[in-house]
């Protein structure tokens, strides 16, 4: 973990992504900083993913700098990418390889050291119950066994930032619970940091030391769970969950309401009686 230091992991200033006429992300701004567990949130299609990808240098900005660990994803793609941990929203594995041939690739393609990181994938199968899977061909798996494979690719070698686009997709609580753990440790003793994607709240809420809420294609909010709160904070009791904050700053709070009361007339007049039968 010699690249951290106390310069930024990931620091973005004034990201633009444009497809055609659509601006997916809009000016987008922030750091990431070693130890950090950021949580980047945000409703169906305000930019998480396409900013994960630009980070990865799956995607270049249309205007904007991005710099990981110092480095330009599009002018340094392999600096940048061995030095990642990442685990997409929708697994990108090589289905035809088991599980054991794939991790052996994913190996050779990093360099890593073969006896560090054998003892490293072998303890990271066993916790997420891999093992009985190992030489099944990925393409029978189910699910979230496929996104236990995306997750112990992403640890094996012990990068210094992990990218994670919902990374809990298809797995069960068991599995849930040591994948958290691993975040954990790989910032509290590694020294890592960790861009989380993800809409479950109560996730980000137990887990992320910071969150970004994007909106529109923008940082729109940003800090700890209590300082979004203070900015969330008209006649609030200063309790509220991770979920009522990111309603209230991204003003669906009230667009909600109004489904609801629209919701509630239909289903009232569904179940009016109708009044005495005619003889």
């Amino acid at each position: 973990m010699s690249d951290f230091s106390s310069s930024p992991v990931i620091e973005a200033t004034g990201v633009v992504k444009q497809f055609g006429t659509v601006n997916a992300l809009s000016g987008l701004s922030l750091k990431v900083m070693p130890g950090d567990i950021y949580g980047l949130l945000g409703p169906n299609g305000a930019g998480k993913s396409t900013f994960i990808k630009i980070i990865n240098g799956l995607s270049e900005p249309t205007l904007g700098t991005v710099n990981v660990l110092g480095y330009n994803p599009m002018l340094n793609p392999i600096e940048v990418k061995s030095r990642i941990g990442y685990v997409s929203e929708n697994s990108m594995l090589y289905e035809s390889l088991s599980p054991r041939d794939f991790f052996e690739f994913v190996a050779s393609i990093r360099k890593t050291d073969p006896v560090r990181t054998n003892e490293r994938v072998a303890r990271l199968a066993s916790a997420l119950g891999l093992n009985e899977f190992y030489d099944s061909p990925i393409s029978t798996l189910s699910l979230g066994t496929k996104q236990k494979v995306s997750i112990v690719a992403a640890f094996m070698h012990d990068p210094p930032l992990l990218l994670l686009d919902e990374p809990l997709n298809g797995l069960d609580a068991k599995s849930s619970r040591i994948l958290k753990d691993l975040i954990s440790l790989h910032t509290e003793n590694n020294g890592g940091a960790v861009l989380f994607s993800t809409h479950i709240m109560e996730v980000a809420e137990n887990i992320c030391n910071r969150i970004g809420i994007i909106y529109q294609g923008k940082i729109v909010a940003e800090g700890s769970l209590d300082e979004l709160r203070h900015l969330a904070s008209t006649g609030s009791t200063g309790q509220e969950t991770l979920e009522e904050v990111f309603l209230k700053l991204t003003h669906e709070e009230e667009e909600i309401a109004e489904t609801v009361r629209t919701l509630r007339e239909a289903f009232v007049a569904d179940v009016k009686p109708s009044g005495p039968a005619l003889a």
